[in-house]
């Protein structure tokens, strides 16, 4: 009776966790009324600004310790490379932030553009996270916590700007790897992020997001010859506290234009919440699993141990 009190015990634990677990997605699923925080801090990106030295790479790179990278940061080869069907380079776990080089039609000069987080206001990431790995700070970074993310890789999924990477270089510690808006370092002290800071062209803007929504609405006003009449990120997906300003179609600049106001969440939700019915139950299981063989060692020594007892005896 008393092994079979165990089992049940076991399993109970299993389905315990799982469902616990569960609970806790669909809580994160139906967080949609999240709003973010309208007062916090933002950068204004003008690209008509930008002559790609990469500075801003640079930035990042040594502030947030980053591995030192395969080119160096004043070689323009580096606009040259393309990954997998020609895609551009993007952030990954070396670099937060990289600066890409396009040719927009008709243009006599290319056009230079800087992609990192853009920690929105509404962070598909966050309402799609079902362990509460990430966190809208007041200031407007949304940062993450690897202690208690279990790796399911969901915000990976729910990001429209295919931002957050896996540290697939790692093994025993793979955890996702974004820019943090320089939050611990910089912004929670009020001070700009290290990007913004190095830019030479006044091509980064920071400071808070309605501010810089009327600076932009200003600068296409007085120059509608030499902007685009939409600052990016204004209202796409509720709002994002990186925003751009552009000289020539965001399309030709490699921007989805098709995202729409509506917070992404709201158009993945139901995907997503069948996501953590997969890859939420493996912590559960694995710790059952894992107490089951752990009880079955301990059942193997005590039989070993008797038996050698009785042939001594």
């Amino acid at each position: 009776m008393k092994g079979i009190s165990r089992r049940r015990f076991l399993a109970a634990s299993v389905i315990g966790g799982a469902a616990t677990t569960l609970t806790m997605s669909k809580k994160a699923m139906g967080a949609g009324t999240f709003e973010g925080y309208p007062e916090g801090m933002g950068v204004l990106v003008d690209l008509t600004r930008c002559v790609g030295c990469r500075s801003c790479e640079a930035a990042c790179n040594k502030e947030q310790k980053l591995p030192e990278p395969a080119m160096p940061f004043d070689d323009p080869s580096v606009f040259d490379q393309t990954g997998h069907g020609g895609q551009k380079r993007r952030p990954d776990e070396n670099a937060y932030t990289v600066v890409n080089r396009y040719d927009p039609p008709g243009a006599n000069h290319p056009l230079f553009r800087k992609l990192q987080c853009n920690h929105c206001n509404e962070p598909a990431c966050l309402t799609s996270c079902f362990v509460s790995a990430y966190t809208k700070t007041r200031e407007g970074a949304v940062v993450y916590n690897e202690k208690v993310c279990v790796g399911c890789r969901n915000c990976m999924i729910a990001c429209p700007f295919q931002i957050p990477a896996y540290s697939y270089s790692s093994a025993f510690d793979p955890v996702i790897k974004k820019c943090i808006f320089c939050y611990d370092t910089r912004l929670k002290y009020g001070k700009p992020p290290a990007c913004v800071e190095a830019c030479p062209q006044g091509v980064l803007t920071f400071g808070h997001r309605k501010e810089l929504i009327k600076i932009g609405q200003d600068r296409i006003k007085a120059r509608p010859d030499r902007y685009v009449d939409h600052i990016y990120g204004e209202t796409e997906v509720g709002g994002t506290g990186w925003m751009y300003l552009s000289g020539v179609p965001f399309e030709q600049a490699g921007f989805d234009t098709t995202l729409g106001k509506e917070p992404i969440i709201s158009n993945v939700k139901e995907f997503l919440s069948t996501v953590p019915m997969v890859l939420a139950i493996w912590p559960a299981l694995f710790t059952g699993f894992h107490l089951l063989a752990r009880k079955k060692g301990h059942a193997d020594e005590d039989h070993s141990h008797e038996s050698q007892e009785d042939e001594k005896s």
